[in-house]
């Protein structure tokens, strides 16, 4: 795996703890009994403090397609955007708390929905999430 690669996958892996993002192991470890299974940032830790590595695994984590949303999450979408567009309204121009907030809502609204904004999985480091599995 090239390095650059590397680097975006653990920043992608890393934003999608919290979420319990759903991955693809090549091996196994006494923290994860299955090749298919959830890391959490208990699991992360357990990984990182015992020196596993991204290469030693093959992680790939399920994502969803852009256009695999839904019509409830389109909605859920349409009020994180909403927020951008108060603050690009707004007469406070630059770089603010609401400014950053709002452009943040909008990346926990994609990984909270394990959406591929990085594009993933059209470069192999992550694969389709079968129909149902979040």
């Amino acid at each position: 795996m090239a390095q650059e690669d590397k680097e975006l996958l653990l920043k992608d892996l890393s934003a999608r703890l919290s979420y319990e993002v759903v991955v693809n192991m090549d091996k196994q470890f006494d923290m994860i009994p299955s090749a298919i299974d959830v890391v959490s940032g208990e699991v992360w830790d357990y990984m990182h403090e015992n020196g596993y590595s991204l290469e030693q695994f093959d992680i790939k984590p399920y994502l969803r397609p852009m256009s695999s949303m839904t019509e409830e999450e389109e909605e859920e979408f349409k009020q994180v955007i909403e927020l951008e567009l108060k603050h690009l309204e707004s007469e406070e121009l630059g770089h603010t708390i609401i400014s950053a907030a709002s452009s943040a809502f909008e990346i926990d609204f994609y990984n909270k929905h394990h959406f591929d904004y990085r594009g993933l999985i059209p470069m192999g480091l992550a694969l389709k999430a079968p129909d149902g599995m979040y």
